[in-house]
């Protein structure tokens, strides 16, 4: 199966690797159109990955995932829509339209999905929210979720709730990393190497996200596992409220939603 790609950012690149990680595509099956920035050309020279410069090459694919800013996706759609086969797949994982907009553009004789991943998808483990379109036929759809699922898991949600989604499984990698090298700094202020220390926090949140998959446990209750009267952990439990840390993670989803 070809799959293509028009945009290798920061999302278009992760996804790529995800899916050569995968073997859910082969680098000769895989064809990327790039932009301005020259970086889809630096992670061709990388993974081996047929390099395109017009929409035309997109011709034998059955799946096209379009990975370009917001203000410009549905332009871009225009432009590639006269060029895609009857019955592609195209998987948008840009912002800023709805599956019914993208479908107005390209015509009801392509598959539209409308998804929201995040940058874990590089390596396998992404969350992505998923939108497909109302009359998608059944076999179209198991063909887009098996591609997407190589990638990580999928949920499939209303238009209504992707922006939530992305916000949650999207912008909270960065806020999960400011609490790691948080979390490293207080390790390294007591003592600890900083390479030793990024180790250990990375590992323990790996394990309770683990814990917390596979148990289905309530977040407070594996809280309270671990917190035991009078000890250490629930003394550094009070010192996050008292300086507002559940309100600050709150209102970042908040801000980062609006």
């Amino acid at each position: 199966m070809a799959i293509g790609f028009i945009g290798a950012g920061q999302m278009g690149s992760a996804m790529i690797e995800g899916l050569l990680n995968a073997k859910a595509v082969t680098p000769e099956q895989l064809f990327v159109k790039g932009g301005s920035s020259g970086t889809a050309e630096a992670l061709q020279q990388k993974l081996g990955f047929q390099l395109i410069n017009d929409y035309e090459d997109f011709k034998e694919c059955q799946i096209i995932f379009i990975a370009t800013g917001a203000k410009i996706v549905l332009e871009i759609l225009k432009q590639a829509a006269p060029f895609m086969a009857e019955n592609t797949i195209l998987i948008s994982v840009a912002t800023g339209h709805t599956v019914e907009e993208a479908q107005a553009v390209l015509g009801n004789k392509i598959h539209v999905v409308h998804a929201i991943p995040n940058t874990p998808v590089s390596v396998n483990e992404g969350m992505i929210g998923a939108v497909f379109a109302a009359e998608m036929p059944s076999s179209i759809k198991a063909q887009a979720l098996q591609v997407l699922e190589s990638l990580g898991k999928v949920e499939e949600v209303s238009e209504a709730l992707l922006g939530t989604f992305g916000t949650v499984a999207g912008c909270s990698p960065a806020f999960v990393d400011v609490f790691m090298e948080a979390l490293a700094d207080g390790a390294v202020m007591e003592g600890m190497s900083r390479s030793l220390a990024y180790e250990v926090v990375a590992q323990m949140l790996l394990g309770s996200a683990k814990l917390a998959i596979e148990t289905k446990k309530h977040p407070g209750e594996l809280k309270d596992g671990v917190t035991s009267p009078g000890g250490s952990t629930i003394r550094g439990v009070a010192a996050l409220e008292k300086n507002g840390f559940r309100y600050a993670v709150i209102d970042a989803i908040k801000q980062a939603n609006h």
